[in-house]
């Protein structure tokens, strides 16, 4: 599960021919230009490949929710992880390493999607009707029509679908979302609370018939 444990290793990354790859691994070469670790400091080294083994499994489950495609996910999350190796040495000795290696990953599945000439974007809308499951006294009165939640989760801001997607799809706790976020644990609680409130509220608008609130608002 994740942890955050990534801060106050400084280095300078050197600009050489690839020699190992942050992502691809085992990768044919030429597919994308790889930063080199030969010159890296060992700690800088060493807590790249720490970082890489305790994000890879979660950045490809949360990416193949959004493509819906194991190559695709792989190709996404590979370009994330050598763009993060890209700038590890940098990022070291940011006070967000971990909010700025999500944005990587999810700018990276954006691409991935474009390139494949579709949105990117959940595929499956169980973890919303959970997260709205989660604020009901009787969870049967939340089972809405999937057209109906599916334009709704679209109106949820970004942050928000992170945050439900990590704790209720894919079983994270809030703690747990938060670290992989690069959040506070507070916020991503606040970002789960409000994404419930706002869903309740446009299904209920979806079938009364009033106007939805406008995307961005709580």
């Amino acid at each position: 599960m994740p942890t955050m444990l990534f801060a106050g290793v400084e280095g300078t990354v050197a600009d050489h021919p690839a020699e190992d790859s942050g992502g691809a691994v085992g990768a044919p070469g030429g597919r994308r230009k790889i930063t080199s670790m030969a010159h890296w400091p060992d700690a800088a080294r060493t807590s790249y490949w720490a970082f890489h083994a305790d994000r890879r499994q979660a950045y490809m489950s949360f990416a193949y929710l959004q493509l819906g495609s194991d190559a695709d996910t792989e190709e996404a999350v590979d370009a994330a992880f050598d763009a993060i190796m890209d700038k590890w040495c940098v990022m070291l000795r940011m006070k967000y390493l971990e909010q700025y290696a999500w944005k990587i990953l999810k700018h990276r599945i954006i691409d991935q999607g474009r390139r494949r000439r579709r949105r990117a974007e959940p595929m499956d809308i169980a973890a919303f009707e959970a997260a709205l499951r989660d604020t009901s006294e009787d969870p049967f009165e939340v089972l809405a029509d999937s057209i109906q939640l599916y334009s709704a989760v679209g109106q949820l801001t970004e942050r928000q679908r992170d945050a439900v997607v990590l704790r209720y799809g894919m079983g994270y706790t809030t703690s747990e979302a938060a670290a992989l976020m690069g959040a506070e644990e507070a916020t991503v609680r606040s970002h789960l609370s409000q994404a419930r409130r706002r869903l309740a509220r446009l299904l209920e608008a979806e079938s009364t018939g009033s106007d939805a609130p406008r995307k961005g608002t709580s």
